[in-house]
């Protein structure tokens, strides 16, 4: 089965990353949210990496390929549209996106290889990273608390990447099960329960019953009901019923 998500992904660019730990947690989140190339720009605790295999929970194995360069330049080499992530100005003349914008500009271009750059724990990306890149890509973070963990920062990128491409395939396996009732189930479930409402003297005064009638059909269509919903509804009411009516025969008694 194909993957749902775009053949043209961009890739997570790590620029010198510290901690084998935050790059398995790079890689987790982008398994997530459905990105496979991660490329590593001179890793301080060397490539590969035990800490981050574990910290990954299996991502590497889902599909997630990480590739190690010596150089942010090895690293950019076959991408024509860069972004650098930063929550700093740089002095530079670069447009910059927001993450919906980021992601539109990215995606506008199908026909190139894309990336994204996010700099290492201590400091993020250096100035001479960021002049490598068409664009920058910043979050709406509170500028007297800016700094994110590096996999957190990826994590809000690869959500908004999501949010365009997956997001009707997530929406679907959360679709309620069964189809929706047509008019006529829903009619039919109305009568049955406005009878049963009526046997009950629920309608009082006669007069108010068009008004009465009218508010709870409004409140049920609401509701949207499905064929299962519709079944169930009436057999409790059917319950109801019937309950109400041996009541009757035992104060009879």
């Amino acid at each position: 089965m194909s993957n749902p998500i775009s053949n043209r992904q961009p890739a997570i660019i790590l620029v010198s990353p510290q901690m084998g730990e935050n790059i398995g947690a790079t890689a987790r989140v982008m398994a997530n949210f459905g990105l496979k190339d991660l490329r590593i720009i001179n890793p301080r605790d060397g490539w590969p990496n035990d800490k981050a295999d574990t910290m990954s929970a299996g991502a590497f194995e889902w599909g997630v390929e990480a590739k190690v360069f010596d150089t942010l330049e090895a690293g950019l080499a076959d991408l024509t549209y860069v972004l650098a992530t930063t929550a700093r100005p740089r002095g530079m003349e670069k447009p910059v996106f927001n993450a919906e914008e980021g992601i539109g500009a990215l995606m506008s271009r199908p026909d190139v290889g894309v990336g994204v750059m996010f700099g290492a724990e201590k400091a993020g990306l250096l100035n001479e990273d960021v002049a490598l890149a068409d664009g920058i890509l910043t979050y709406p973070v509170d500028r007297s608390f800016s700094s994110l963990n590096l996999a957190q920062a990826v994590g809000v990128f690869a959500h908004s990447w999501a949010a365009r491409t997956l997001e009707g395939e997530a929406k679907k396996e959360f679709a309620g099960v069964g189809d929706s009732a047509d008019r006529e189930q829903l009619v039919r479930m109305f009568e049955h329960f406005e009878d049963e409402l009526d046997r009950a003297g629920f309608f009082f005064p006669a007069e108010k019953r068009p008004v009465m009638t009218q508010n709870l059909r409004n409140a049920f269509i609401r509701a949207q009901w499905t064929n299962q919903e519709v079944q169930t509804f009436r057999g409790a009411v059917k319950a109801l019923a019937l309950g109400r009516g041996k009541a009757r025969i035992d104060r009879k008694d």
